[in-house]
């Protein structure tokens, strides 16, 4: 490690650096280096090639259960860390942000302005493209083929279990599904301009109440941890690309690995609602097959009963998607006061009820 560090000091300071000495900095005071571990802060003491004697700290993150668990979650707070600190007046200095390689060696990242991400180009149609065909156009065999083959898709990867040691994920992934500015809360806020709710029918008061349901569901749903699995977590119809037949790739997985299995099943299914609520009104004919289809395979596959006491308040968070005059402006206002309804009666209900959907449209 000690030759690491004369390297990446280094790149960063140039050819000549001399390391003079490595130490633990712990809540006693400084002492001898006896190994290397994340999440501890390291006494880096070297020499420039100028001979100037320098001393600098070496800090990194470990992973805990308070939104830290993801490479990705560590990465966020020092890149901020690193941005922010020198921008404030006696504030210690930051000298760079890095990583470390699988091969152990330290890169500098300091000159970022924004990350990418370069992938591979996938082939494919957007399935929301068969959906408006559908709407226009009626079911084909092959629809009800591929609604089928999404289901056993989500069937097969809801099928590894986390675990008692992934039981946190979960918690947190439910704790995001309320809170997270990507989710519930953040996309009521959405909602508002100059404190001005965007839709007549739904006042403060209204988006108040919906966000204390969630919460309510936020506790209930902290109870069933042991349901942990693999999940996409962005599962709509934008980002599935077939081929020819039920050859698909999916797109843009969305907020980690592990979590709640109707996260994914509640982003496709909301779609079928929506499509038939534009055309229909109400969830009938080629949607509502569609969405027969869905979830008798998904059940089928899985024998997941319990899927309909934990979803309503995902469909609530997609509800609030498919509603939302930013990305639906052109919506009619009968559609959008439907969905708000669906929003609040699922919310109030113990167990969706597959063979009545309709019901969620009326007033209660």
């Amino acid at each position: 490690m000690m030759e690491e560090i004369r390297r990446y000091l280094e790149s960063k300071f140039g050819k000549g650096v001399n390391v003079v000495r490595v130490s633990e900095l712990t809540p006693q005071g400084e002492q001898e280096l006896k190994g290397f571990g994340y999440g501890k802060p390291y006494l880096i003491v070297f020499a420039t090639p100028q001979g100037e004697r320098r001393e600098a700290v070496l800090s990194s993150m470990r992973g805990d259960h308070f939104g830290h668990e993801h490479f990705a979650d560590r990465a966020q707070i020092l890149l901020w860390q690193y941005s922010a600190f020198n921008k404030l007046p006696k504030h210690v200095r930051a000298l760079d942000v890095g990583y470390f390689a699988h091969d152990g060696s330290l890169k500098s990242v300091s000159d970022a302005a924004e990350f990418f991400l370069l992938c591979e180009k996938a082939e494919g149609v957007e399935y929301y493209k068969d959906l408006e065909r559908i709407s226009k156009e009626g079911l084909k065999p092959l629809d009800e083929e591929r609604a089928a083959a999404l289901a056993g898709y989500l069937a097969e990867i809801h099928a590894e279990k986390g675990g008692p040691q992934r039981e946190g994920l979960y918690i947190r992934r439910i704790r995001e599904l309320v809170g997270h500015g990507e989710c519930i809360f953040g996309l009521v806020d959405s909602y508002f301009t100059g404190g001005t709710s965007c839709i007549d029918f739904m006042s403060e008061e209204d988006f108040l109440e919906l966000e204390k349901s969630c919460v309510e569901w936020r506790w209930r749903l902290r109870k069933k941890a042991h349901r942990v699995c693999v999940v996409h977590g962005d599962f709509h119809p934008w980002n599935v690309l077939f081929r020819e037949g039920t050859d698909f790739t999916v797109l843009d997985r969305s907020r980690g690995e592990w979590g709640e299995a109707a996260d994914d099943v509640s982003s496709m299914t909301i779609n079928y609602i929506f499509c038939s609520l534009l055309k229909y009104g109400e969830l009938k004919n080629e949607f509502k097959k569609l969405f027969d289809v869905f979830f008798e395979t998904y059940l089928d596959k899985t024998g997941d009963e319990e899927l309909l006491e934990v979803i309503q308040p995902f469909y609530a968070f997609r509800g609030l998607v498919i509603a939302s005059p930013l990305w639906y402006p052109h919506i009619s206002t009968g559609v959008r006061m439907k969905i708000f309804r669906f929003i609040k009666n699922v919310l109030a209900s113990e167990r969706f009820e597959l063979g009545d959907v309709n019901k969620y449209f009326k007033e209660w």
